[in-house]
């Protein structure tokens, strides 16, 4: 079995949603100590793995349900897998919100910052990942080999069906 041409582009994606998670975690800790003070480093970090953790859960979705690609039912597993997925994180996200909400230690605006600031981060690495990686138009199709031209080609050709009155020209 041939793996999804996809997979490639989607471990890339994780990897680097992965260095940037740390870039990000480093800078918002400091800024949100230099804002907020600790309140603001706790903030600013709960955001970030937040984000993290449910963008990259989208990946990591498809590249699971990639493992059916072949199977009769890969289209069912694999709507399936990502639209749970994503019912998954919207309903843990509303939990985790919920729980955070009107909490003493959190600070409002940093981690509405550090969520919104995580995001754009992520979509800009799917971006350039997606423009970079060079995937064909039509992935995952295999072209016919010289060997299969050749015994197409020493196959004879069927022979022409003639309409039968055209054989029996006589007339009634």
């Amino acid at each position: 079995m041939t793996p999804v041409s996809s997979s490639p582009v989607f471990r890339t994606t994780l990897l680097w949603s992965a260095v940037a998670t740390g870039i990000l975690a480093v800078a918002g800790a400091i800024v949100g100590f230099l804002v907020a003070g600790a309140s603001g480093v706790s903030s600013a970090l709960i955001a970030i793995v937040l984000a993290a953790v449910f963008l990259g859960f989208t990946a990591a979705s498809i590249l699971i349900a990639n493992r059916w690609y072949g199977d009769p039912l890969y289209v069912p597993i694999f709507f399936g897998a990502v639209m749970g997925g994503w019912l998954l994180k919207f309903v843990v996200f509303l939990v985790v919100l919920f729980l955070l909400r009107g909490q003493p230690w959190l600070n409002a605006t940093v981690f509405l910052l550090a969520l919104i600031v995580s995001v754009v981060v992520s979509l800009i690495i799917d971006v350039v990942v997606m423009v970079r990686m060079r995937i064909p138009a039509v992935s995952d199709a295999s072209l016919p080999t010289l060997a299969d031209i050749i015994d197409d080609a020493r196959r004879p050709s069927p022979a022409p069906e003639q309409n039968a009155a055209d054989e029996n020209p006589s007339r009634d």
